[in-house]
């Protein structure tokens, strides 16, 4: 991680990189068979189950880059250049478009929180099908996540500077709502009936509950030192928060408001709860000068840790596949990204991904 100067002081004396991802769905419909004198050819049947088995992950990389990966060996598919620092990715519900931050005038510079002027930063949208540049979309100044309601109707990007929220109408691409947040707004996920987003504030103690139906700041909630990024379980009842200032993961019952804290690894950065909401997978970045190294497993319904899983430098962004079989873990100090087997609770593959890999998120 390279040095830079914050608006934050916080965040200089962390030493803390800004992260964050979550998937979509492209399922076929293999019930809805023709019959009677239109039948599927052999062709069209394998050519629809090709589709239904193609999964990629991506990766957002702080040098200027988007990488695409094939999940079924692990093998870069192409890299996607883009103009300044791609900080965060996910891909839309629908698993048509990918979505990124960038920050201007970053590429190869590291990326992270470094200064970038007055310039405002986009959230830029590429076809999964094509790769092909669909979309930009002017936000606030820097710009840390981006997640899609389950519903296809938004986009929202945290602007870490701005201490806001934009909302992208999906219709358009085009931003439609600002909302206020607490200071240093950062990763974060939205619930899976799409009413609310739960935004980490980095440059406080809180996390900004936004409500997508008013579009606006409904309440804080109190979680711990510098929350970095958020998970929510299905069921809307459970909320974590990786507290970067703490080593802890908070647990909030948000019935309650109630929060347990579950010590990590040092440096916790992204957070990802899996499919079953069994587990939360915590990665451990740690700082350039002294890196972390793993993942903790966070078993939610015993509230404490069940393992830590070794993997490369820095480990920053995470994502569980769709079918609960994988961990994907980006090392933004190794440029790699680390496979972890989630019954074995080991790495079983590392690919190399250049460029300072960030945000990560996976197709359905």
């Amino acid at each position: 991680m390279i040095k830079f100067k914050m608006i934050f002081i916080v965040f200089l004396l962390l030493g803390v990189i800004l992260a964050g991802c979550s998937s979509g769905s492209n399922a076929v419909d293999e019930s809805k068979s023709v019959s009677g004198d239109v039948q599927q050819t052999e062709g069209n049947k394998e050519e629809a189950e090709e589709k239904t088995e193609v999964q990629y992950y991506y990766t957002a990389n702080e040098g200027g880059s988007i990488t695409k990966i094939d999940a079924s060996d692990n093998s870069i598919v192409t890299t996607i250049e883009v103009e300044g620092s791609a900080h965060n990715v996910q891909v839309s519900p629908d698993g048509k478009l990918i979505g990124a931050t960038v920050v201007p005038g970053m590429a190869g510079q590291g990326g992270g929180h470094g200064e970038h002027g007055e310039v405002s930063a986009k959230a830029v949208f590429y076809s999964v099908e094509s790769d092909e540049l669909v979309q930009e979309a002017e936000v606030g100044n820097h710009p840390a996540h981006i997640v899609f309601t389950e519903d296809g109707k938004y986009a929202v990007v945290t602007n870490n500077e701005d201490n806001t929220a934009s909302v992208i109408d999906m219709n358009s691409l085009n931003v439609s709502n600002t909302v206020e947040t607490g200071k240093g707004p950062h990763g974060f996920r939205i619930s899976s009936d799409s009413k609310r987003a739960y935004i980490a504030n980095m440059g406080e103690d809180t996390v900004s509950v936004i409500n997508l139906e008013t579009m606006k700041e409904e309440k804080r909630i109190k979680v711990g030192r510098a929350p970095v990024t958020t998970g929510i379980t299905s069921d809307g009842k459970t909320l974590v928060a990786a507290l970067n200032g703490e080593n802890a993961l908070a647990v909030i019952d948000l019935a309650t408001d109630k929060v347990d804290k579950i010590p990590v690894g040092t440096g916790p950065a992204q957070v990802y709860i899996d499919e079953k909401g069994q587990f939360a997978y915590v990665a451990n970045q740690g700082t350039e000068e002294a890196p972390s190294s793993s993942v903790t497993v966070i078993d939610l319904a015993l509230k404490k840790a069940s393992a830590e899983i070794e993997t490369g430098k820095g480990s920053h962004g995470v994502v569980t596949s769709p079918d609960n079989k994988r961990v994907y873990v980006t090392n933004i100090f190794d440029d790699t990204v680390s496979i972890i087997d989630k019954e074995q609770n080991k790495v079983i593959d590392t690919i190399e991904v250049k460029g300072m890999p960030n945000g990560i998120s996976i197709t359905d």
